[in-house]
């Protein structure tokens, strides 16, 4: 007879069993699943179709249902698979990448006047924690040839108020992460780095994500990889945090100490000076699965975006008012989730807003891919000065409304990445002839 008493898992063989899963999926269910997964339509799509279904019934008749669809054996397979990727041993998968953040945040015991500077140009959710708890925002400007955080912009932003830098690698191209560290160290900030572009990103022999505090990638439908559509990875090198993650990911549950006559006890999380009451960032085992069966192809996808983003970076280069996606070094490798497109507007004739609509014109799908973080009407009605921030952010201001936008670069043939190489071609073309 099994073990009859537990806690969320299927207790086994016991006269009076528990199950850990309510209600199982059927082979209904699958089938939903599989046509979700494999759309299509037509008599020939219809015949395949009930071809599996018939194969999938002899199946069900033959199989078992899972024990367990969160927090099992293939989230911890996801996050063994991230661990030996990176070469660290922290991994802890998340719902989100945002919620990775949250972590980190929550690690260094943000309150109100605290300060965080994050990127002028970046997504929402690289300042959505901050901006909750009444820490106060300072918009570092971008290094106009990646668009990334300016490590020279955060040196003279640092105040004695300053908790935390968060510098993000934008379209997975690494930021220069050797002058963030020297001031975090040198102040006793801790650093963030926000890559949710850049799993498998490189810098200087270190694989991004392992040079910060923490970092948090993102596996949403959109990033290189995906797990199921949504999911994240944080880490951390805090020395102590590692075997904390886990529990910051589940609400503290501690089964090492339970409480009298109980299975487990609550136990707060440790912060950098002092404890925090964690969230729940669960995961599943579809999205777990998912992740580590991405991950074993990532450097191959990486390999096939790097190959688009140098045809396009050699055509570009018949037109010196392009200014095209910077590929890296020895020194840094980017994931090329995104291809950075930029115009000198004065050899061009126009800025990138007449590129985009002349672009958009053939049909070609293009967009910068963030905006200002400081022009958001969430930011100024929390009591920011919107035109202040944006004299501080100069470079942030020129290269989004003037300078730059993104091109895709993955799941695209050799004709339609073509096409939009000349399409980028004709469009500057016309706009130096004044058309």
């Amino acid at each position: 007879m099994g073990k009859a008493t537990d806690f969320r898992y299927n207790t086994g063989a016991t006269q009076v069993p528990w199950a850990a899963v309510g209600e199982n999926y059927n082979v209904h269910d699958l089938m939903e699943i599989i046509r979700f997964l494999m759309q299509g339509e037509g008599k020939e799509y219809e015949d395949a179709l009930e071809a599996v279904w018939q194969q999938v019934k002899k199946l069900d008749a033959l199989s078992t249902p899972p024990g367990k669809l969160s927090l099992g054996s293939k989230v911890e397979e996801a996050e063994s698979a991230c661990n030996d990727y990176l070469g660290i041993t922290s991994s802890a998968f998340v719902t989100n990448a945002t919620a990775g953040f949250e972590i980190a945040y929550k690690y260094a015991n943000l309150k109100p006047g605290d300060e965080v500077i994050v990127p002028a140009i970046t997504f929402v959710a690289t300042m959505a924690y901050p901006l909750a708890v009444g820490a106060k925002l300072v918009f570092a400007d971008v290094v106009p040839k990646t668009i990334n955080m300016d490590p020279a912009d955060v040196a003279r932003k640092i105040t004695d108020k300053t908790k935390m830098i968060v510098p993000v690698h934008i379209g997975g191209y690494p930021v220069d992460m050797d002058p963030i560290m020297e001031l975090a160290k040198k102040h006793d900030i801790l650093v963030l780095e926000d890559a949710a572009h850049a799993f498998g990103a490189m810098y200087k022999g270190k694989k991004i994500g392992t040079i910060g505090d923490f970092a948090a990638f993102s596996m949403h439908e959109v990033k290189n990889i995906t797990s199921f559509g949504e999911g994240g990875i944080v880490t951390t090198n805090v020395p102590g945090f590692e075997s904390e993650l886990k529990r910051a990911r589940f609400l503290g549950l501690d089964f090492t100490c339970p409480i009298k006559d109980w299975l487990y006890n609550i136990t707060p999380i440790p912060g950098k000076e002092h404890p925090f009451v964690p969230g729940n960032a669960s995961t599943t085992e579809i999205q777990g699965l998912g992740l580590t069966l991405q991950i074993s192809r990532n450097e191959e996808i990486i390999e096939k975006r790097r190959k688009a983003a140098e045809y396009l970076t050699k055509r570009f280069a018949e037109n010196d008012a392009i200014i095209p996606q910077d590929l890296g070094s020895e020194d840094i490798k980017p994931t090329f989730h995104l291809y950075l497109l930029q115009i000198d507007p004065q050899k061009a004739g126009g800025d990138v807003q007449v590129l985009k609509q002349k672009l958009e014109a053939r049909g070609v799908t293009q967009i910068a891919h963030f905006g200002p973080l400081y022009r958001f009407q969430i930011v100024q009605d929390m009591g920011y000065d919107s035109d202040e921030i944006a004299k501080t952010c100069p470079n942030c201001e020129e290269v989004f409304y003037h300078r730059f936008t993104h091109l895709p670069l993955y799941g695209l043939s050799d004709e339609q990445l073509a096409y939009m190489a000349d399409a980028v071609l004709d469009a500057v073309a016309e706009m130096q002839e004044g058309k």
